[in-house]
């Protein structure tokens, strides 16, 4: 775990300290050297490099790493100098301080932080670090002067006694202003023994500096009380008027230069979250040359559209794509319209540039079996009756995949890895024949095998357990968007369309307690900032689900938000729709705010109102799960489309294929 903490610093460092442009040599080796997984309570502690305020005890926070990272900085510390540090929280900044400077003295209003900050740095060794309970705007004039003095709370002005325990020559940063809300950085150096120069250094806001020489235990709230999380969110979301028309900018100037972005949705059967989505994408293929469209459907019958959006000749089928359940999860007129945008856009670029549409999904087994076959009759037919005979292991559970894994699981079936797993050994043997052949339609072949692989085992891994079975499915997912993007070449860029169950970080959430991981997390392991991670949420409206698996489609009410929820918080901001910038948040505060876990709602294809709480809520943190959230107050059902071709549509009618 050790090693684990110390590759996640090594990433904090480069990502959130270097890549935001803090260079000096001193402080980044202190911010490495300190473990702040030792400052936060434990079940924090996997959120410990995560750039933002972690709740501690009496209701304070241990400041985000970069804000220690550049008040530090703006100290300009040597190596033989005293410091005075107030605000001792955890101890961390001590801590930090203490790896620059020969001596660190440090003050804390607060009696329990200042002895549970004693006892925590006693037992890391950090012996020049001196700890002391009272009141900080006094400082601590027995060991004045000192040759640095940084203050974590902001006050209406700089302390005076602080500026008297200064040397000359030394430098006082602290955060200042009328009211907690409207504070300013400022650095006071002293020039002599009677004079300042004073700098501003940008806007912030820490908690209330509260002591004799700042706010007054009973006027520090009504100066300017902390807003409430959901004033906060007001404040800093990015509201949505119109899907289509609203301009969406800063959003694309925040997903930058990510190669991989993954969009969610809190149903899977809410239009607005498929309509918003789209301009998303829509926008990222227009203006950052996003290459490839993947989504949580079946390969085989996402294949068809593809053919469809490239206007690639189809060949003869035996099935309706989209036509099992959930059907109005992909065939709805939101999603009719984006392909149908797709290959518009792709008709007017050079065959390079067009954008692919391609499944993720292993539920297509045997509906990928005949697509594999299908292939090799036409490039090798002698290979097309091995697979065959390798591939009839499974057809005697044609009729319902799901029958295969009871039946190996329970009744002492032979499993059909070892045939299924031959038959993709065979393709990837013979790939650079089949590739010269056709490239694009040997691509679909392998993955098809690929998905006959995958979904073996994952049937019959849904027998021995949930866990084991998410894992698989998520791994096969993650697995193809590799293929796909090695495929395109090395500046590929895919755009994700899943659940948010999928594309959030299942490491912040109660999934991983289980040991379950998703794409979200493996993409963020693999590509780091390159993965940008999108979230959606709703309070109440209408959506398209089913009450049990395989039953129909309806259109049911979504219950308000539970009161502990991340949903509440966002009705409570009063704002109909809005986007909440989470990896660099317009107001720094709001990742601190929202770390502590709460609830989150996720309906599937399945929604269970009358026991909703159990059916439908987990626990999670927000901003370590997600970089943005976009959020509907309310939200409407999807339309679906029929599983055949409506009379009189044209031929070219997507969903008819």
């Amino acid at each position: 775990m050790d090693s684990q903490y110390q590759a996640d610093r090594e990433r904090m460092i480069e990502r959130h300290l270097v890549a935001r442009g803090i260079r000096d040599r001193a402080v980044l080796d202190a911010m490495r050297a300190v473990p702040r997984e030792a400052f936060v309570a434990g079940e924090l502690a996997e959120f410990a490099y995560e750039d933002a305020p972690l709740p501690i005890e009496a209701g304070q926070t241990i400041s985000q790493p970069y804000i220690v990272a550049e008040m530090t900085v703006a100290l300009g510390l040597g190596s033989e100098v005293r410091v005075l540090d107030v605000g001792t929280g955890s101890g961390y900044a001590a801590a930090v301080l203490s790896r620059i400077a020969r001596e660190v003295y440090t003050i804390e209003r607060h009696e329990e932080l200042a002895e549970a900050a004693t006892r925590r740095l006693r037992s890391l060794g950090y012996e020049n670090v001196h700890v002391r309970h009272g009141d900080g705007t006094l400082g601590w004039p027995e060991h004045a002067p000192y040759d640095g003095i940084i203050v974590a709370a902001g006050g209406p002005d700089v302390p005076k006694p602080l500026l008297e325990q200064l040397a000359v020559g030394g430098r006082l940063v602290v955060p200042v202003g009328p009211t907690p809300r409207e504070q300013v950085l400022v650095r006071v150096t002293r020039t002599g023994e009677e004079t300042y120069e004073r700098e501003t250094l940008g806007a912030v806001r820490f908690v209330p500096l509260i002591g004799a020489e700042g706010w007054s235990a009973r006027e520090a709230p009504r100066a300017g009380r902390a807003p409430t999380i959901s004033t906060l969110l007001r404040e800093s979301a990015e509201p949505i008027g119109d899907i289509d028309a609203d301009r969406i900018d800063a959003l694309v100037d925040r997903i930058g230069d990510a190669r991989i972005v993954l969009i969610g949705e809190a149903t899977h059967g809410t239009s607005e979250f498929y309509r918003m989505r789209a301009r998303i994408t829509r926008e990222l293929i227009q203006r950052r040359g996003f290459t490839t469209v993947a989504i949580e459907g079946d390969w085989p019958d996402v294949a068809r559209v593809d053919d469809w959006v490239h206007d690639r000749p189809t060949p003869s089928v035996q099935w309706t794509p989209f036509a099992r359940f959930p059907t109005w999860m992909w065939r709805n007129t939101d999603v009719d319209e984006f392909v149908r945008w797709l290959r518009q856009h792709n008709g007017g670029v050079a065959p390079e540039q067009r954008v692919g549409f391609h499944g993720l999904d292993l539920y297509s087994l045997y509906t990928s079996v005949g697509e594999v076959l299908r292939y090799l009759d036409g490039v090798d037919p002698g290979a097309a009756g091995a697979a065959r005979e390798r591939y009839g292991c499974l057809t005697p559970w044609q009729g319902d995949p799901a029958a295969y894994g009871r039946a190996v699981v329970t009744e002492g079936y032979r499993a059909c890895e070892a045939e299924v797993v031959a038959m993709l050994r065979d393709l990837l043997e013979r790939r650079l024949d089949y590739m010269r052949r056709d490239g694009d339609r040997f691509l679909d072949a392998l993955q098809n095998a690929r998905v006959v692989a995958n979904a073996e085992q994952y049937y019959r891994a849904m027998y021995y357990g949930s866990v084991h079975s998410w894992n698989l499915r998520d791994q096969h997912m993650f697995e193809t968007l590799q293929v796909l993007l090695a495929f395109r070449g090395p500046d590929a860029k895919a755009v994700i369309w899943e659940h948010n169950s999928h594309v959030g970080n299942a490491a912040a959430t109660e999934m991983g307690a289980r040991g379950e991981f998703n794409v979200g997390q493996l993409a963020r392991t693999e590509f780091g900032d390159a993965a940008f991670s999108i979230g959606f949420g709703t309070d109440r409206g209408t959506v398209a689900a089913a009450t049990d698996w395989d039953g129909p489609m309806e259109v049911k009410r979504v219950r308000p938000a539970h009161a502990e929820s991340y949903e509440r918080l966002c009705h409570d901001s009063g704002v109909a729709a809005f986007l909440l910038a989470l990896r660099k948040p317009r107001r720094a505060e709001v990742r601190g705010e929202l770390t502590a876990p709460r609830l989150e709602r996720a309906i599937g294809v399945i929604y269970r109102p009358d026991t909703e709480l159990a059916s439908h809520y987990f626990q999670a943190v927000l901003p370590a799960q997600f970089d943005e959230y976009v959020w509907f107050d309310e939200t409407r059902a999807v339309t679906p489309l029929a599983t055949a071709r409506p009379h009189g549509a044209p031929e070219t009618y997507p969903f008819g294929l």
